[in-house]
């Protein structure tokens, strides 16, 4: 490749000389033409003559860029005749237009790229001088892809879950370069194959312009990590808590905590202390309607297990609700019948 763009700028500089010349002897002829002198006629046949010969010259010249670009268009495709330095839109190898994939089948791309490379994608993300990066997508030109810049922004968003916040900064550095130069070739229309090395020519000149827009990017693409792995993390609080509520639910479906906490606070002290004989003070100085509410609700969620005598009852609804209430009353009657 490196042998045919010398071949190619060396037929370039020898058509354009040919031309300049072209043009200088056309003007000294018109010179001699206005200035109309008899023996300027020798000068002028000897210069017509010239330019006949430089117009045979061009025309040669030109056959042999044509032969070469025939030639370029012939050869295959590779990261050598893929990649060109500098920003010149004249790239041959045009973009094909692709069919629209479905989300089935671009996440079943995915899922293969990844399994296939993704040692090399963590390698890309860790690399942090620009040299390095574009050496290392020359040597891996099958990284430049939509693919990868997924990749890198899902594992960000992971390590800022982790805490691990500098790492994550790294790695969204490698994304945003990625993302850059795939909106490179979109905007130029070519595969990000034949794009990156000019991303890096452009970004090592330090254009301040670009830099800061690309500086922009990557602190608006940080933030918005950090947003994503909020909403992730809090998400995956909410599924704990639930699984933990789950597993809390008592025989009736009800959770200890909440039916806890909805209890009046006289209730609520007889399960701090773990007091029977003051639940049943409790319970017996309370509305028979009310009591039997909260009675129930605490054997559904576990709050209160009825004993062996009240145990049937109490897996009948209501009416297990009044057993244990009218059980509770009873044992606490006998209990001041024995005080007397």
């Amino acid at each position: 490749m490196e042998q045919f763009q010398k071949e190619k700028e060396e037929l370039d500089k020898g058509c354009r000389e040919c031309k300049r010349k072209l043009a200088e002897c056309q003007k000294k002829m018109k010179e001699l033409e206005v200035a109309d002198q008899e023996s300027g006629k020798g000068e002028l046949e000897r210069l017509q003559a010239e330019a006949q010969q430089l117009k045979n010259e061009e025309k040669s010249w030109e056959n042999k860029l044509e032969e070469l670009r025939k030639k370029e268009k012939n050869m295959p495709w590779n990261v050598d005749t893929l990649s060109k330095d500098g920003f010149s839109k004249s790239v041959f190898n045009v973009k094909p237009e692709e069919k629209e994939e479905t989300e089935e089948q671009k996440e079943k791309k995915h899922k293969t790229f990844v399994e296939r490379n993704e040692k090399q994608i963590k390698h890309f993300g860790m690399l942090r001088r620009w040299d390095d990066s574009q050496k290392y997508l020359s040597d891996n030109p099958h990284l430049v892809c939509e693919e990868t810049a997924n990749y890198l922004v899902i594992w960000c968003i992971d390590l800022e879950v982790e805490e691990k916040h500098a790492l994550m900064e790294q790695v969204a550095h490698q994304t945003i370069v990625m993302q850059f130069i795939l909106e490179l070739a979109k905007s130029l229309k070519v595969d990000p194959r034949a794009c990156f090395r000019q991303f890096f020519t452009k970004i090592k000149t330090a254009d301040q312009q670009y830099m800061e827009g690309f500086n922009d990017e990557l602190e608006a693409f940080k933030e918005r990590v950090r947003g994503r792995a909020k909403v992730r993390i809090e998400k995956a609080m909410k599924e704990y808590e639930e699984e933990e509520r789950q597993k809390r639910l008592g025989p009736g479906g009800l959770d200890p905590v909440e039916v806890y906490e909805s209890l009046p606070p006289e209730l609520q002290k007889c399960f701090d202390v773990k007091d029977v004989q003051m639940l049943q003070d409790t319970i017996s100085k309370m509305d028979p309607t009310e009591a039997k509410y909260h009675m129930q609700r605490c054997i559904d969620s576990g709050l209160w297990v009825p004993n062996a005598k009240t145990a049937e009852g109490a897996e009948k609804g209501a009416d297990g609700a009044e057993a244990v209430y009218e059980e509770i009353k009873k044992e606490s009657g006998d209990e001041e019948k024995g005080n007397l």
